[in-house]
Order: structure tokens, then C-alpha cells, then sequence
């Protein structure tokens, strides 16, 4: 197995991304390119990213599933440059990377066995899908932190509203003019923490596909030109006051 990959950067970044969720993960690469799935050890949140064959400048590759640390991987990646392209070769029980640039570099990480069962994203229904600017997103997270531990997404005559309600609140309401709302009305409240970090997701795109439902998981898309980035998390049920 051997791939390269030009202007990896992203690439890199949303390893880091998922290696604060998951710290061990199995990467598959297919006749249709690279793919992770993965669910943090609290089972709260599923992670799933995929890498189209057609964003590799070379490929080789048949049916591999390779485990890694992520956190030994975000580091090897952040090695990456501006200029850098990145080859991944399996050779036997090791990954080599190779970051080629001025100079060429090369590491090995040792792959590893991932304890649990292969997962697939789940195909869920949803009444509720808005499309947003990305940094309209982050700027409303940002605010319930401040506020609260959970955020509720709310659906209401037309409107999507993000609030955090505790001692103190915080609200953003969006309309069809600053949003893509084809949504009922619904309310499901998430956690912030796992929130805060996927939206660092949103940091690598203009917009953001929100999937949600009454009292139902979350599935947050982020798109970029060659790679998809999608979370999923289970909503927090508990008695507000």
C-alpha cells in the first residue's frame, strides 16, 4: 500500500480534530479512498471522515485496515508544511510516512490493534436540516459556553435558534437570510464540550450542514474540497427548570 498526498494540511488538521475525541482508531483504505470511523470511549460521539481516492496524486492500494495512535499521528502530521506533499506505505507491521518538501523526511509509527468492533455511521432520520455559515456557528457555540454546559438546537416557526440557558443565557437566532432551513419545529439539547470540539471542523469550511430532530442525535457535516468530516452526537436528556 502506498498513497501520496499533495497539500496535506488539512489532512493534518482534522487527524488533530478527531485524535481529541478518540485516541486510537482504524484507518481503511479501499478502491475508494481512505476512510475513519470511530466512537469516543464515553459513547456519546461518532466520528466519521472520508478521503475520496480522487484527492490522492498516487494510489495503491487493495482492502487495508491499518490501526494507529492518533495522538503519535497528529504529531508526525504537524511536521507537515505549506509546500508538503505526504506519503503513507505499509510495510508490514509499521506506517511509514514520508513528508516530502525542500528536504525529504521519514518516520515510521507502529500500527497497532484497536480493541471493539468496526462500526458504520448509522443512517438516521431527521426532521431538521439547516445549512450555516460556518463562522456564524462557531461565534454562537462560543457565546452558550460562556453561559452553560449544553446548548439546545431549536426549531421554531421557521427560525433556528441556538440557546444556552443556566444562571445566565445566551441565544443566536438565525431566519431563512442567514441560514438554509428546511426544518419542523423541534428542540434537542448537546453537550458544549463535545460541541466546542467540532467546531474546529467548521474552521476548515464556509458552511456547516446541521441534521437534528426533537430529543434526537446530532449529525454535523463539514465539507471541504477533497474530504468529508461528519460527527454525530446523542443528545443530553435531561429535565430543564
Amino acid at each position: 500500500m502506498l498513497i501520496k498526498l499533495d497539500n496535506p494540511l488539512v489532512f493534518s488538521k482534522i487527524i488533530e480534530i478527531i485524535s481529541d475525541l478518540v485516541l486510537e482508531a482504524r484507518i481503511k483504505i479501499n478502491e475508494f479512498g481512505l476512510s475513519i470511523i470511530a466512537i469516543d470511549p464515553a459513547n456519546v460521539a461518532m466520528i466519521g471522515f472520508k478521503v475520496p481516492k480522487s484527492a490522492f496524486s498516487q494510489f495503491e492500494a487493495g482492502n487495508e485496515t491499518m490501526g494507529v495512535n492518533l495522538d503519535n499521528l497528529k504529531k508526525i502530521l504537524k511536521r507537515c508544511g505549506n509546500s508538503s506533499s505526504l506519503i503513507l506505505e505499509k510495510k508490514e507491521n509499521m506506517l511509514e510516512i514520508q513528508i516530502q518538501d525542500r528536504i525529504q523526511r521519514k518516520f515510521t509509527l507502529n500500527l497497532i490493534e484497536v480493541e471493539g468492533e468496526e462500526k458504520e455511521l448509522p443512517d438516521l432520520d431527521f426532521s431538521s436540516k439547516v445549512e450555516i455559515n460556518s463562522i456564524d456557528l462557531i461565534a454562537s457555540i462560543e457565546d452558550c459556553i460562556v453561559v452553560d454546559d449544553a446548548c439546545s438546537f431549536i426549531i421554531s416557526d421557521g427560525k433556528f435558534i441556538l440557546e444556552a440557558k443556566n444562571i445566565n443565557s445566551a441565544r443566536s437566532e438565525f431566519s431563512g437570510d442567514e441560514a438554509k432551513i428546511n426544518a419542523e419545529d423541534c428542540k434537542s439539547r448537546y453537550s458544549l464540550e463535545y460541541l466546542q470540539k467540532f467546531i474546529k471542523g467548521a474552521k476548515l469550511c464556509e458552511k456547516t450542514n446541521l441534521n437534528f430532530a426533537n430529543d434526537h442525535p446530532l449529525k454535523m457535516d463539514f465539507k471541504t474540497e477533497h474530504m468529508e468530516l461528519s460527527f454525530i452526537l446523542a443528545p443530553r436528556c435531561e429535565i430543564e427548570d
